[in-house]
This record gives structure tokens, sequence and C-alpha cells, in this order.
């Protein structure tokens, strides 16, 4: 029988809907049960692709008598975290609270029901003891009979724990104190002190990607290119880090994309799940490295990666699908493991014998006795012989079983995907890519802005959950990004409104900063304002980000302002911690120094090459927006970046300081240089 999850739309929810666990979603249902029967609440967190998600469950939800134990002594509730990462954020840091461990997925959280604070909690728990753990079915014993017998520990314990929570925001900077780049100079001195000169990254294994780090070490390069002495450490720990993850084994050889992180420090073994969340900022500065460095390898990877995404996952209607899993029939990383014996039977003799030395077949295998393609060596051939050999493999790996994949469509990280594609199509010249950053922009609005709210999932023909601030953030700086591509008012207007959105329902008024969720959100036990940076950037370092760029734009203060209100928020997390709040301090550099912001008006094909022209260096601080002469009633200061009729113009702006409008690209291009 399938249990109250069969009527979910989250494939990991419906991944669990014929458990033996009497399993229900998150909801008032589940609590007031609980409250009526006295028992405690199971919280269980994870998400489709995730690997100890699907061992715990095989171990334990599918098992029947460790299932009656669940259902004898608890409510058990089952959450997808990348559906509510609201209820995720919150327990995963209670987690830590309690634990005092870093937190992951499974989360398995105990909760007294009165008022949904934990009172114990920890990640996977196997079905015998191991690991130096306790066996699931004793732990879920001794837990029950503590909330039996220590009623006011519990709720003494919950106080604590809600009273800490309270506290954990720093306190604002004061009216007086003045906004720095002192943070900005210490990021840099840790970044150095982490790097890993050898292999890339900074620290050692398991290594994430982390594309912000690696877009703020770009940034850092440019802002100094004129100085006397050029910033060229950040430029190679950039350059590095992004070559040995292309070379490595997270990189997807065959396919394009990337997986979530590597378990050793040289980027060759993967945990083989593969998230858009990953690879939209992996895209956009793939293409942002090679437009500041002309290497051939940056290109092909975003290329690549570009392409994987569009293949694998676009859904018809345009937007793009979540995730794909780390394991097939059961094994984690069978769909991609090869052994030599296999290649060998599909390439030449000696192709095989390049393609091995390439890709270290001749090597030890290093995957569970099977070979995980990774880059050893550098073959003295032409490229597109290896290619002819990659896309025969390609052709067989594409009929084995395919790992399973959630195609729930994330408004927030189709915003980091519509970015890396609106990047990515002008850096390579791509009209696909702008194309597809298009279409999946129309599908969020025809699919999950409905009367002037923004929802924040989207599967199945339904549209559900309340954005929170990284759907409304992150999708803020898309839009900015996808009108210096493809200009349309439109969209202008749809961004302004999300802008709106998040000054009205998500901005903390007095204390600066934004909210995760809004001012007419479900009430949880705590309502967060996250400022540092974890799997995905800072909503609130994005907002900050982008609505500085609408405000200068648009020459609307409220929006600068907001955004300096978030900064000041931030600034003591930012100057004690500034390694976890890199996309705060990249704000914090456009708000030392605002962006360069040029609208050119004319003719479209003029415009736009003049707009492509004055693309093709690395300024990621420049804006430039081609925006047609018939173009009509627009907002704000674009509203007096008129048209001259026969003529294309150009308007140059820095902050609030603009130049005389120039109606010659040469006199443009001075501007530009300077």
């Amino acid at each position: 029988m399938s249990n109250r999850l069969s009527n979910e739309t989250s494939p990991y929810l419906l991944q669990h809907a014929d458990n033996p666990v009497d399993w229900y979603p998150w909801g008032e249902e589940a609590f007031a049960l609980a409250r009526k029967s006295g028992k405690p609440v199971l919280l269980s967190v994870g998400y489709s692709a995730c690997h100890w998600c699907h061992v715990m469950a095989h171990e334990s939800f599918e098992d029947p008598a460790t299932a009656e134990l669940m259902n004898d002594l608890f409510v058990n509730i089952k959450v997808d975290r990348e559906e509510r990462p609201d209820v995720d954020k919150i327990y995963q840091t209670a987690h830590q609270l309690l634990t005092q461990r870093g937190g992951g997925w499974p989360l398995t959280m105990f909760l007294n029901a009165e008022d949904q604070r934990p009172f114990f909690g920890g990640t996977y728990f196997p079905k015998e003891a191991r690991y130096g753990m306790p066996a699931f079915s004793e732990l879920l014993e001794k837990v029950a009979s503590y909330f039996s017998e220590r009623q006011d520990e519990v709720r003494e314990q919950g106080q604590n724990l809600n009273d800490v929570l309270g506290r954990l925001e720093p306190p604002a900077a004061s009216a007086g104190d003045t906004l720095t780049a002192e943070p900005m100079e210490k990021v840099r001195q840790q970044l150095a002190g982490s790097f890993d000169k050898e292999y890339g990254g900074h620290g050692s294994a398991p290594k994430f990607p982390h594309p912000g780090t690696i877009e703020w070490l770009l940034r850092a390069w440019r802002r100094s290119a004129n100085e006397a002495e050029p910033d060229l450490d950040a430029l190679f720990m950039a350059t590095l880090t992004l070559t040995r993850m292309a070379d490595g084994g997270i990189y997807d050889h065959l396919g394009g994309g990337f997986c979530r992180y590597s378990v050793d420090r040289y980027w060759q073994i993967p945990h083989f799940e593969k998230m858009l969340y990953d690879n939209g900022p992996l895209l956009a500065v793939y293409a942002q490295a090679f437009l500041a460095t002309g290497e051939t390898l940056f290109r092909n990877v975003a290329n690549q990666t570009a392409d994987w995404m569009l293949a694998d996952m676009q859904s018809p209607d345009g937007s793009f699908y979540s995730s794909r899993d780390a394991d097939s029939e059961g094994h984690e990383g069978k769909f991609y493991v090869w052994t030599p014996d296999e290649v060998a039977e599909l390439l030449e003799p000696d192709v095989y014998a390049l393609f091995a030395r390439k890709y270290g077949l001749d090597k030890k295998a290093n995957f569970e006795g099977a070979w995980h393609l990774t880059v050893h060596e550098d073959v003295d051939d032409p490229d597109d012989v290896i290619d002819a050999a990659r896309l025969k493999l390609l052709d067989v790996r594409s009929r084995r079983v395919e790992p399973g994949r959630d195609e729930k469509q994330l408004t927030s990280w189709n915003a980091l995907a519509i970015r890396g594609f609106t990047i990515a199509g002008r850096v390579l010249e791509r009209v696909d890519l702008v194309d597809a950053a298009d279409a999946s922009i129309k599908a969020i609005r025809r699919n999950v802005f409905r009367t002037g709210r923004l929802l924040a999932s989207y599967k199945d023909g339904k549209a559900r959950f309340p954005a929170y601030l990284d759907d409304h953030a992150f999708l803020l700086e898309a839009l900015l990004e996808h009108l210096q591509s493809r200009w349309d008012t439109e969209n202008l207007d749809f961004a302004v409104q999300l802008a709106d959105l998040l000054l009205e329902h998500f901005e903390d008024k007095q204390g600066g900063g934004f909210y995760f969720t809004a001012d007419d959100h479900e009430t949880l036990m705590h309502r967060p304002k996250p400022l540092a940076d974890d799997a995905m950037p800072s909503g609130n370092g994005i907002a900050a980000f982008a609505l500085q760029r609408l405000g200068h734009l648009l020459g609307e203060a409220k929006y600068i302002e907001a955004a300096e209100r978030t900064l000041r928020c931030a600034w003591k997390a930012m100057d004690e911690y500034p390694h976890g709040h890199v996309t705060l301090l990249t704000a914090l550099e456009e708000h030392l120094v605002p962006p360069e912001i040029i609208v050119v008006r004319g003719a479209t094909e003029e415009i736009n090459r003049w707009r492509n022209s004055a693309s093709r260096l690395y300024a990621p601080s420049r804006l430039i927006f081609a925006i047609g002469a018939n173009e009509e009633k627009l907002p704000g200061l674009l509203a007096e970046r008129s048209a001259i009729p026969g003529e294309t113009v150009a308007y140059r702006c820095v902050g609030t300081h603009c130049e005389l409008p120039v109606t010659t690209w040469e006199a443009l291009a001075r501007q530009l240089g300077s």
C-alpha cells in the first residue's frame, strides 16, 4: 500500500511512497497527530540524487521490522530539501548546534511536536551498529524512551536551542561605520593560504568546485589589471583550479557537465550526482575564464557543459530539471565507469593506445575495480581523433541504464542556469544558449509566477511552495544578465517586480538584509536570515549585488539603499569570516566602486554589433544594454537614454557619474579604454 507521499510531486518523496513507513509530508496534519498521540516526530530530510539517502532507505525505510518500530514510536515526516530549503536550513543549523558536527543528507532529526523544536539528531544511521554508530532500531527505542521520560528536559533544551538560533545573526554595522575593502583584502589572503598549489582548489579532500570563489578570484585579477603589479596569483589560483577540475574525474569527459564534488584532493573520483545548481554557475565561470584568458580548454568545457545541459536537463517547456542521480542499477557511478577491454572493443588499436594513455586506462583501476576517465597525459595527436573516440564511447554509454533524473523544475536553480546560458551565449557567440535562457525565463513567467507572486517548484503541471529569497534574488540577477544579451522590456518589468517583492516581503526593515522566507510564509520554529555561502551563493549576497545593479540602471535609490543596508547587516560576518561570504564581498566590491553601465540605442543590427564588440573584453563590472530605437515607456533613467533618429548613440555611466553620449563606435571604444 502507498503511504501519504503518493500524492506528492517530488520525485524524492515519491521514491518513498511505497515504503512500509507511514510517512507524512511536512504539514499540520502530521504535527496535529503527533500532539494528539503524544509521540515525537521523526523528520527525515534528503533529495533524490543523494547516495546515502538511498542507502538508508534500502536498509531501514524499506525494512518491515524497522518501519513497524518507526510507526509505533513516532509520527514520521519526509521532506525533500530541494522543495523545502526553509525546513532544511533550520534543522541543518539545529543539528550542528546539537551535535557540534557538520550536517548533511540524509538528515535525521527528532522533534517535539508542540513547538517543532528538535531534541536529538544525526545524519545517516546504519541498520546494524557500525562506523561507531548504533543500530537505527536501537536508536529509535532510546530516543522514544528519552522523549517519554524526560519531557521537561526536552522542552528546556528546545527553548535553549531556540534562544541560540535567535542570537546567531551578527550585529549590524553602526550608522557611523564606513564600509571598506578590508574584508576583500582579508579573503584574498585566506584564499592564498588555503590554496592547493599543485591541484587547485582550497583545502583538502573532499573538494567542491565553489564557482563563486573562482569568479571572485578572476574579478580580483581584473580589478588589479591596471596597477603596477597586477594580481597574477589570483588569476593563477582561478585558472589552475579550472584546469585541474576539467582534467579530473569530477568532469564528465564523454557527456560534459560536472559532478557534485571530488572525494579526493586530486579531483579524480567524484560523488557522481550531477546537479543543475553546480553546472549553471560552472558554465558561467568557464565561459568567463575563456574570455579572460583565451584558453581553448575553458571554451571546450563551457561548450560541452552547455550541450549536456541542453541535451539532458532541458524540459519540453524550456525550463531545466534538477539533477541526475549518483546511482544506477543500485550502484554509485556504474553508468560512468569502464574496463579497458570494453573500450578496446570499440576503438582501433592505435586510437585505443592514445585514448588509454590520455584517460588512464593503462593505469590501475581507480574506482571499485573499474576505470573512471580522468586526464593523465596530453597525447600528441589531433583532438578530432580523441573526440571521435569519445563519441563512440558516449553512444555505447547512452544505451546503459541511466541514473534517475529528478524532473522537478526549481525556480532558483533555473535562475542559475539562465545566468550561465546567457553569459556563455555572449562569450561563445552561441545564439542557441541565449535562446535556452529565454525559454526558461518564459517558462518561469508562465508556470510559477501567479497573481503577482513567485512560486518555488514546478512539476507535472503543478506549481508549489511560496518562493524563497534565493528564487527572487537569483532570478533578478539572471534577468539583468539576460537583458544584456537580448533586450525585452517585459523582462525588465519582471525584474522590477521581483526587486519590489524582495523589499516588501523579505527585507528586515530594522536590521537590514533579507530573511529566507517571506513575511506571509508558513510560521516555522525560526526565520533565518542566511548570510554565508553554502552549496549555492548567498541569497543575501546576490540580492545586494543585483539590487545595486538595478538601482544604478534605473537611477532608483531605494534598491541601492536596500543593498547597502544588507551589506551593513553582514559587515561583522564579512569582516570576521570573509572566506564564508564571498558573494557578499562581490556585492561590497560594487558598492565601493559602482558598476559601469553602457546603454546603446539605435537600429537593432548596429546596436548589437556595438554591444558584441564591447563585450569581447573580460570586464565583470561592466553592463552593456542594447535597446532598440523603437522601445518606448522605459522606466527611470532609461527614459532619458533616448534614441537619436538615424544614428546609433551610446550612454556611459559609472555609478552616478555619466559622460556625454557618443554617436560613433570609435568614441565609445575610447570611453571603454578609459
